[in-house]
């Protein structure tokens, strides 16, 4: 149960008045320990924190911070809304900064550092390729894509094998990968394969239609970006490539008529991030399945950011039990190098040929090698397992956060992907700032929603520690509600 809200109220005054400015965690600093209470509950964990800031690294001050932000910004183009703070290193799921404060990660560089910052396998992995063979180019084979792939296919068609025993159809087959370097360009390829495919099946010139759904992103190259249909991401770009339409997440009445003998591919996000922590049910990718068998289109999963163990399982298809034909990945598949990677049955891949798609980087043998331990690491069931325990504990600890607060409207996603969703009048930047002042760095997502995807390693005491600092600003939220003002 939260606190009494007199301690949030009487923090307002001084919240209202002061400028932004770190508060108790920075002055408590966060716990060392990087393990959980109950030995069975242990999984891969990093070494403990380092120090706050390097000996050979003086700490800076807020004026030198400021400085150095205003230097980049002369020769960096600003695309970034970010805080007047410089990040030097980090433990695990903790950043620290050139100032020498610490801070709880949430964000995981947008579900990017599953195994946290500065794990020591990665570290070793990345350090003996880097001494071997970083670049390599397509023209020629290495020793690491291969293995990768290989992983790749087998977790899929496991994946798929526990769908199949709910009473999905087989259908990979023997699926094949295409690496590349990032999740935009894993939907594109995405979207040439299936018009590809449309073309090799069909052999007709008006089937290259492709759906997506409200709320879904996919990336910001013009065939991703074209598929995720929100204006503020869109408009800037006009026109877009032709053939996309959008439907409503979870609206299987209006499948019959937007995906038609047109449609060569529709493309979902199985649970999505960006959006706003939005699921897709169960019957209703079963019915986007039946109706995409029944005109002949590929059915594409985007778990560019809910794929690879962030909702307790390798892919989050799992859960519901639908087997697509195309999957794409990305976001945490090489613990930050950049990757991505695109799954497709053995018929898509029966109609892709040498010279249809290709890239210079993807596939190289650092990102792969690396990509390869990443995979193994959190494939293992002992790791997914400690997923699973830590998402129930997010869980529940947002839930007793809405049921104590007013401005707590919903808490959705499952596993290391979930969202705090605020009424319509609440504005979750808010929440940000304040979190992040008091040690906890978050991200938001959709227009009302506080997006929670932490390093897949993180420690139960580490949800209690950020849900202790979510408690403090809800209060503080609410005195400001209290006392007339605007949010």
């Amino acid at each position: 149960m939260l606190r009494a809200r007199a301690a949030a109220a009487a923090a307002l005054a001084a919240a209202a008045a002061a400028p932004a400015r770190h508060r108790s965690p920075l002055a408590r600093p966060l716990s060392t320990s990087l393990r959980v209470r109950d030995p069975a509950q242990a999984q891969p964990r990093p070494a403990p924190h380092p120090p706050a800031h390097h000996a050979d690294q003086p700490l800076q001050t807020q004026a030198q911070v400021n400085d150095q932000i205003a230097r980049d910004a002369d020769v960096l183009l600003q695309l970034y809304a970010r805080p007047n703070i410089v990040f030097s290193h980090g433990s695990g799921a903790v950043l620290f900064d050139t100032q020498g404060r610490r801070y709880l990660d949430f964000t995981a560089g947008i579900a990017v550092n599953a195994l946290g910052h500065a794990d020591p396998g990665v570290a070793a992995v990345v350090a003996d390729q880097a001494s071997k063979l970083v670049h390599l180019s397509n023209l020629y084979h290495h020793e690491h894509a291969g293995p990768l792939a290989r992983m790749i296919v087998d977790g899929v068609r496991a994946a798929e094998s526990a769908c199949v025993e709910r009473g999905a159809a087989e259908r990979l087959g023997a699926a094949k990968v295409f690496f590349c370097n990032s999740g935009t360009e894993a939907n594109e390829a995405a979207i040439k394969f299936a018009r590809k495919f449309a073309q090799y099946t069909s052999g007709g010139a008006s089937k290259f239609n492709i759906l997506s759904f409200e709320n879904a992103f996919h990336g910001r190259t013009m065939g991703a970006l074209s598929a995720t249909p929100t204006r503020k991401y869109q408009e800037p770009f006009v026109p877009l490539l032709p053939g996309f339409a959008k439907a409503r997440l979870n609206d299987i009445s209006s499948l019959d008529t937007l995906i038609t003998e047109d449609t060569c591919a529709v493309i979902v996000e199985p649970l999505q991030g960006e959006g706003g922590i939005h699921e897709a049910k169960p019957e209703f990718l079963a019915a986007v399945r039946a109706r995409c068998d029944a005109v002949g289109a590929l059915l594409i999963f985007d778990e560019i950011q809910c794929g690879v163990g962030r909702t307790g399982t390798m892919f989050a298809f799992e859960h519901a039990g639908v087997v697509p034909d195309v999957v794409s990945l990305a976001k945490p598949l090489a613990s930050g190098l950049p990757i991505g990677a695109v799954i497709v049955s053995e018929r898509v891949a029966a109609c892709i040929k040498p010279g249809d798609h290709g890239t210079t980087f993807g596939g190289s043998p650092f990102a792969t090698r690396v990509g390869a331990h990443t995979w193994r690491t959190i494939s293992s069931p002992e790791f997914l397992a400690a997923v699973q325990r830590a998402g129930v504990h997010l869980r529940a600890r947002m839930l007793e956060l809405k049921d104590a607060s007013p401005l707590i409207v919903d808490v959705r996603g499952r596993g290391l992907i979930q969202g705090i969703a605020f009424r319509e009048n609440v504005d979750p930047q808010m929440f940000v700032r304040l979190a992040r002042e008091r040690g906890v760095l978050l991200v938001s997502a959709g227009c009302n929603t506080i997006r929670l995807i932490p390093p897949l390693i993180v420690s139960l005491e580490q949800i209690d520690r950020a849900a202790e600092v979510f408690e403090e600003v809800l209060g503080i939220m609410e005195g400001v509600i209290g006392s007339g003002k605007d949010l």
